[in-house]
């Protein structure tokens, strides 16, 4: 109920080109330029739940696009950090956070393989593009406890949406969800 709350009071149409503002509200991932699209609602919706916040809880998302997840995060937690790797897509959410009145959404360009360490540890991170494996500097910014989802699988083959739970001790408990297709995880690199 919390994330459909969320979704509701979350204007889509603010987040998409105004070429495909008709479509906003259609459940389905848009362009939104450079490469990049804002996902369908239906994963938003299932990846923001997977989290399962709390409303003093931090969150790290990477991948910013137009900022619709952020901001549907931004409604369920006290903090949002948000990455994005294309400096045209994370100016326009920076306006659009600014514009919309989400003050509790700080973001920047950069390459979210990185992490944002200077707030971790994060009770959830969010990942919005496909990565072929868990980045370490994220598995180590997640708090023990904490949760982390992320598309795992290669760009234009396989991918699955995957929970990724930290127990207390830091050990990894992965659970594959379902079959999605992201964009690919710009600046992912092997460790």
């Amino acid at each position: 109920p919390k994330v459909k709350a969320a979704l509701s009071s979350v204007p889509r149409d603010k987040f998409v080109p105004k070429s495909h503002i008709d479509s906003a509200f259609y459940n389905g991932p848009l362009p939104i330029g450079h490469g990049q699209t804002i996902s369908q609602p239906y994963i938003v919706a299932i990846m923001t739940d997977l989290l399962e916040l709390e409303t003093d809880d931090v969150v790290l998302e990477i991948g910013t696009g137009s900022g619709y997840q952020a901001a549907i995060l931004s409604q369920l937690c006290r903090q949002v950090y948000s990455i994005e790797y294309v400096p045209a897509l994370a100016d326009m959410a920076k306006a659009r956070f600014k514009k919309l009145g989400y003050d509790n959404i700080q973001s920047k360009t950069g390459n979210g393989f990185d992490g944002w360490p200077d707030h971790a540890p994060y009770d959830g991170i969010i990942v919005t593009a496909a990565a072929t494996h868990i980045p370490g500097p994220l598995n180590e910014q997640l708090k023990p406890g904490g949760r982390m989802v992320i598309p795992l699988g290669r760009p234009y083959f396989h991918q699955e949406l995957t929970l990724v739970k930290k127990n207390e001790d830091g050990e990894l408990d992965i659970k594959d969800i379902l079959g999605v297709a992201f964009v690919p995880f710009q600046g992912e690199r092997d460790e």
